[in-house]
């Protein structure tokens, strides 16, 4: 088998092909990838209780003997695309009471800060075809401690720090081992894959190594498939399945082969008779108790492993192949090492084109594990809903509020998709998502196009509009960034191709104007262009939950709900005006979002009778308003992040709609002269004029309150922290905002680490930790307010610093302190590994970056989800961002002219 590569190809360009090549569906680079999810037990997919209660009707107890109805899961797994032969890594270290194949962690109720992943593993390398991947997962010597883990989370409090892996000494002595897992594809449909283990300890240990090859269980259920099969051939596990064809595992000949069925053993788990004396725990049973007849003596099934007994020396390292292939191959190991090593000196190639000039080494490792960390949470997703909520015997037609998700049973799942963290949240979040493709499209534009449009499919938009928020509940809302992370992805394409795709783009603006119009009618509860929305993805960040009933009765209209819908205009104005250059028939459209954006504005500043705003002249901040049932205004004065979003919803649009669309400016300008309370905005609050380069600002504020929302905001002692815009000031520590309501109090305080309540689970904080994606929109406005001003505009940063920067100095800032938190200081530990020294001191640790949900707000020690690369891998947009654009091209050009700035020092 040779290379797919020509020898007279450069290294940098051979990625890059396989890119196009996939992109024009010439050649199917994609179909094989890191599919696996690596927990699919307590997810609500596989959950057919009556109570829906998830976590406890399947366990991890159970995984290993029950079949999954929708997914599967398993460690550094591969899968096909449709996910109907996965591979993944068992391990067993002779001291475990069960097979290691699949990571562990604690439930919502187990966990002190609801479901955490209890394991030590590092996605280090991948491309966006997956040519390459790298993975690895420190597998301790000793007897896991399961038990230990579980009883000392459970007691522990939510003031107390969540107790980790490392935390339990298992690792003392280095007695574990790094086992590294490679895979390289030497075409489309022929994966090489090579597994070493390191023991780390002082002496000599035997490690179990199990590769598994499996078919996903598609053929007892209504309507399956036929039975495929596994068995065994010389040198080989042969794969025989009706769509995907006949596969080939060649392996070690001297490695014994177990095989079993991916069947559930009922008798275990239900307490009921066995259809087949082969289920899915009986490699377990064989490897781990000694069971002989748990196996197939025929050697034939749908679920097999290659199981190799490694005596490794202290400090030596032992290595097993593999190699997963359509073909027949008479040597499967003579190009092996040729084609590992040309994959990674490509993906090495791929990477260092993509890091800009003047980039350090340390940070380089952080965009490269970013990235990875993104491309190996990539994962199927299937779920039939309809299906779904049949085989829970509720009519699909009949929606039932009591069942979940009763009233998407259009909804069809199958796909690819980008997961937020493919253990803690194995399921797609919608503006997780949008956030995702932004630095999805620095390695992979074609995928990141994809993913925006996939949620806009009849097939996932629901009829009425809305885009599905995430599993637990389809019908909740998230924060409507899709159209701002449409436009950057489609103008990131433009720069890189020179032409626009202008099909992604119209595809999806209609469909954006669906889901907009679903807003204007379900969120705006007395259509005065004030909006609701409930906790809109900020979780605990409100006095009250703002998702259910408030125990004052009324409302709440939300500054952030507001403000988001102001962007959406503004994004949705922006993308009708592209269009238009081709299609006339979007300047009325374009017309129509500004109307709708001027009345936000107007509406944010004076809301109905009594003339009440979302912003406070004598904080100069944005709050939300409690409106009592007898229409009392009241404001909620929490300084948070619901009042930053205002600042995030600002956007500049360039001169070409001066210059090609004269009756989209002169139409504004009568729109605007026509209705007083508009007008009355504009004069008093801001510009309807163009700066001197002709391009005009879309904002919620003008330069008086622009300055006095960023003294706040850039204030170390309020929102600007060590690593970032905190989601809660600081000036709440000390003066906690609390409400009273029939003698209950309600309050928030700053909380700079994780929660101290199970809202929404008790596993994420918005008081007072620092969020990636938000701080993402802020910068974004930062540049955009810099383009439309220019450098004579500055403000102090940090308030009472002396120090003043224009406002792409600020932006750079706050990303640099972004940055900060995964880089080394002078003694090697990096904020993000928090109290674990390990980190800065073991150098089998040193290099090695965890993408966490969260940081916190004065340490930057990392919280929630650690491998949340999903959003927190934005991480590395901004740290290549400002290496690429200078100060005066992004005033000049915006975000029009991208020309790589000099090195800084």
């Amino acid at each position: 088998m040779t290379t797919d590569v020509p020898r007279d190809t450069e290294p940098q360009d051979a990625e890059r092909r396989r890119l196009a090549e996939a992109d024009a569906g010439d050649v199917a680079w994609r179909r094989w990838g890191p599919y696996l999810s690596e927990r699919q037990w307590g997810t609500v997919r596989e959950d057919y209780s009556a109570d829906g209660d998830a976590w406890s009707y399947f366990t991890h107890d159970q995984a290993r003997s029950r079949a999954y109805r929708w997914g599967e899961d398993g460690i550094a797994g591969v899968s096909d695309d449709k996910q109907r032969l996965c591979l993944a890594l068992a391990l067993w270290n002779g001291r475990d009471p069960i097979l290691k194949e699949r990571l562990f962690g604690l439930t919502n109720a187990e966990g002190n800060h609801g479901e955490d992943v209890k394991e030590c593993y590092y996605h280090l390398d991948n491309t966006p075809t997956h040519s390459y991947m790298k993975y690895l997962y420190k597998y301790p010597q000793g007897a896991f401690p399961y038990s230990d883990l579980v009883d000392t989370n459970r007691a522990r409090g939510r003031g107390e720090p969540e107790y980790e892996l490392l935390d339990t000494g298992i690792f003392d002595e280095n007695r574990y081992f790094d086992v590294v897992v490679e895979y390289a594809k030497a075409g489309p449909e022929d994966l090489l894959v090579r597994i070493t283990a390191h023991n780390r300890g002082p002496d000599t240990a035997t490690l179990h190594l199990l590769p598994t090859l499996w078919f996903r269980h598609t053929w007892s259920w209504a309507g399956g498939t036929a039975v495929p099969v596994l068995r065994q051939t010389p040198g080989a596990i042969l794969a025989d399945h009706e769509e995907l064809g006949t596969r080939r595992l060649y392996h070690d000949p001297a490695a014994v082969t177990c095989f079993t069925g991916n069947e559930t053993n009922n008798e275990r788990i239900f307490g009921s008779p066995d259809t087949t004396p082969y289920v899915k725990d009986g490699i377990d049973r064989y490897v781990v108790h000694g069971e002989r007849d748990a196996v197939d003596p025929a050697r034939t099934g749908t679920k097999a492993a290659v199981h190799h007994v490694l005596t490794v020396p202290a400090g030596d390292s032992a290595t097993i192949r593999l190699r997963l292939t359509d073909a027949e191959l008479a040597d499967p190991w003579g190009d092996f090492t040729q084609v590992l090593d040309a994959r990674r000196a490509e993906a090495d190639a791929f990477y260092a084109a993509l890091t800009p000039d003047g980039m350090g080494e340390e940070e380089r490792r952080m965009v490269r594990q970013a990235l990875a960390g993104m491309l190996w949470s990539k994962q199927y997703y299937y779920l039939d809903v309809e299906r779904w909520l049949a085989e829970h015997g509720v009519d699909p037609l009949a929606v039932d509020p009591r069942v979940r998700n009763s009233g998407w049973y259009h909804m069809v799942n199958d796909a690819i998709m980008s997961m937020p963290d493919t253990w803690e949240y194995p399921w797609f979040a919608a503006w997780d998502l949008a956030f995702h493709t932004l630095a999805l499209a620095m390695v992979d534009t074609h995928f990141a196009k994809d993913q925006l449009e996939l949620l806009l499919r009849r097939l996932y938009l629901h009829p009425n509009g809305q885009i599905p928020a995430y599993e637990w509940n389809f019908g909740d809302v998230n924060p409507p960034v899709h159209a701002w992370a449409v436009l950057f992805v489609y103008e990131l394409d433009k720069h890189r191709t020179g032409r626009g795709d202008r099909v992604f783009l119209e595809h999806a603006f209609q469909k954006l104007m669906k889901n907009f119009s679903w807003w204007l009618n379900r969120k705006d509860v007395d259509g005065n262009n004030v909006f609701q929305g409930g906790f809109l993805g900020l979780d605990n960040i409100g006095v009250f939950d703002r998702s259910a009933p408030l125990p004052t009765g009324g409302r709440l209209d939300q500054a952030d709900g507001t403000a988001w819908m102001a962007l959406y205009c503004q994004n949705l104005l922006e993308i009708a005006i592209e269009l238009a250059v081709d299609n006339p028939v979007y300047v009325e459209q374009a017309q129509m979002l500004f109307e709708h954006f001027a009345w936000i504005a107007v509406a944010m500043n004076r809301m109905g009778r009594d003339n009440a705003s979302l912003w406070d002249e004598e904080d100069g901040f944005f709050y939300d308003v409690l409106r009592m049932p007898d229409g009392r205004a009241t404001p909620l004065k929490v300084r948070s992040l619901v009042g930053l979003i205002p600042l995030a919803a600002t956007s500049v649009i360039g001169g070409r709609a001066d210059r090609s669309f004269p009756e989209l400016v002169r139409g504004a300008r009568e729109f605007i002269e026509r209705h007083p309370a508009v007008e009355a905005f504009v004069e008093q609050h801001v510009t309807a004029d163009p700066n001197d380069d002709g391009r005009y600002l879309f904002a919620l504020f003008g330069e008086d309150r622009l300055r006095r929302i960023l003294a706040r905001m850039l204030d170390e002692d309020e929102f600007l922290g060590p690593y970032g815009i905190r989601s809660l000031s600081r000036y709440h520590a000390e003066h906690p905002y609390t409400f009273e309501v029939h003698g209950e109090r309600y309050g928030v305080g700053y909380l700079p680490a994780e929660s101290d309540s199970g809202m929404f689970g008790g596993n994420s904080n918005w008081r007072g930790p620092v969020w990636l994606p938000v701080n993402v929109l802020i910068i974004r406005a930062l540049l955009n307010l810099h383009a439309y001003h220019g450098p004579e505009f500055t403000v102090e940063c940090p308030t009472g610093s002396g120090r003043e920067l224009n406002l792409y100095e600020v932006a750079r800032e706050i990303s640099d302190r972004l940055t900060a938190t995964f880089l080394p200081g002078a003694d090697g530990h990096r904020p993000i590994h928090g109290t674990q020294a390990v980190y800065a001191k073991d150098p089998h640790f040193r290099d090695l970056v965890l993408f966490y949900e969260y940081v916190h707000g004065d340490t930057g020690a990392g919280l929630g989800a650690s491998h949340q690369t999903g959003w927190t891998g934005l991480v590395a947009a901004t740290a290549t961002l400002f290496r690429t654009i200078g100060a005066d091209d992004w005033h000049r050009g915006g975000r029009d002219s991208l020309k790589p700035e000099e090195p800084r020092p």
